[in-house]
């Protein structure tokens, strides 16, 4: 049991001064196994939130919180060990993409993701839209997957970085969830724990991001960048917008159908863009690739050939799921009510607003405002127009798939307020805007 007292590490932290390896030890094991009451774990967390901490107290923090449960070793199973973490979005879906992609080119991909909270689901919600999916595999059943797959696609389990639970539930409580320092180590802890060898972040910046504004992603970024690398785990970053919804379909089942269509050839998008240069940076951080050319060409060879898409159908089937949905998508939960929403006049579509089409599509059921709501797998909307197309008055614009007679006031009033039109072209802004390695 550590000497350290609570009050005395409070006080620190809120002098303004660094914590040294001891205090924030004694803190995570505090968080851990409940030693500090609430409203003190509390007071450091707000503390924290205040003065910050330097990238040498993030370090020591992500370390510790990794350490305070298990941490997964897949050193017998050949292959580099990698994953993707996304600071999430409004039709963010890459991960369902890139790691069969990955796979098929020889990396293991231990993916350990979340559920969705804010608009629409995270990438287990989407997951569960297939019929039988189960991401709450055993150890064993997780380790055979890996072997035999090259893919397991898991939720947090109670025994990885347990005070990250704990201290991540009152973040959300206290009012100190945007702590960056918090972030990164709540982040990168779990990451850790999932026996990687490296990771590609995808931070978001922009109205349906996390971090709206770009100097506050870019500074997450390069803190995730360096805190992983004194961690021992190669991280690269790649800052990416969310200003528009992220591909054509927001809602789970729909953005799982849509990935199975990229993983076909069938759909060319910005989406597919992004998703082939997560994964092509994550070739080439590995080792897999030797260059950015090289690792698109493994990449496009897969993709043509059809192995990353019987990748994503033995990971279906491994985990439970029916494979069948590949070929089929009636077997997907789908609500049978559609509306179109039309343009109101003629011109160029100049922004679809991302925060706006994420809270409407959580109001018709996709995602969750609270933690014990529950998602509806078969509701959301389909993009018929993008940023920079031309479209007439009267245009579809918005397919939105609900499950009332009709959608709901406050949901269609933030769909139809999401348009702009103007009547020139829109200048094209880059959807990646800068990469730190």
């Amino acid at each position: 049991m550590s000497n350290v007292l609570a009050v005395d590490v409070i006080r620190s932290k809120r002098d303004g001064n660094s914590l040294n390896t001891e205090q924030i030890q004694a803190f995570i094991d505090a968080a851990t196994h409940e030693s500090w009451p609430d409203y003190q774990l509390s007071a450091l967390l707000m503390a924290i939130w205040i003065r910050g901490m330097t990238a040498a107290e993030v370090a020591c923090l992500t370390r510790c919180m990794t350490n305070s449960g298990k941490r997964y070793d897949w050193s017998d199973i050949p292959g580099p060990k990698v994953d993707k973490h996304s600071t999430g979005g409004v039709g963010d879906k890459t991960s369902l993409i890139l790691a069969p992609l990955v796979a098929a080119c020889g990396g293991i991909v231990p993916m350990m993701s979340g559920r969705g909270l804010g608009h629409t689901g995270g990438t287990l919600d989407k997951l569960e839209s297939i019929p039988g999916f189960r991401a709450n595999l055993t150890e064993p059943e997780l380790r055979e997957s890996l072997r035999t797959v090259g893919i397991g696609l898991i939720g947090q389990t109670g025994e990885v970085a347990p005070a990250d639970k704990k201290l991540y539930a009152l973040r959300d409580v206290t009012g100190t969830v945007e702590s960056m320092p918090l972030i990164t180590a709540s982040i990168l802890s779990k990451k850790l724990a999932e026996g990687i060898d490296a990771l590609v972040m995808d931070v978001k910046f922009g109205r349906g991001a996390f971090m709206q504004k770009y100097s506050d992603a870019k500074a997450l970024a390069q803190l995730i960048v360096n805190v992983g690398i004194a961690n021992n785990l190669k991280t690269e970053a790649l800052l990416t917008d969310m200003n528009c919804p992220l591909g054509a379909t927001v809602g789970n089942s729909l953005e799982v159908i849509e990935c199975i269509e990229i993983l076909k050839g069938k759909v060319s998008s910005p989406l597919t863009d992004l998703s082939m240069l997560l994964a092509a940076r994550m070739l080439r951080i590995t080792g897999l690739a030797v260059n950015e050319e090289d690792a698109v060409n493994r990449l496009q060879r897969v993709l043509s050939n059809g192995q990353a898409l019987e990748k994503l159908r033995q990971t279906i089937e491994k985990q439970g799921g029916d494979p069948r949905v590949i070929d089929d998508y009636s077997r997907f939960p789908m609500a049978s009510k559609t509306t179109f929403l039309k343009a109101p006049q003629s011109g160029y579509v100049h922004a679809i607003d991302a925060w706006n089409i994420g809270r409407g599509t959580m109001i018709l059921g996709a995602g969750r405002s609270r933690a014990e709501d529950q998602i509806d797998h078969g509701v959301g909307v389909r993009l018929k127009k993008q940023v920079g197309d031309a479209l007439q008055a009267g245009d579809d614009w918005l397919e939105i798939i609900h499950r009332e007679d009709s959608v709901p006031r406050q949901a269609l009033d933030l769909f139809q307020s999401a348009l702009e039109i103007f009547s020139e072209p829109p200048t094209q802004v880059a959807l990646i805007k800068e990469i730190i390695s």
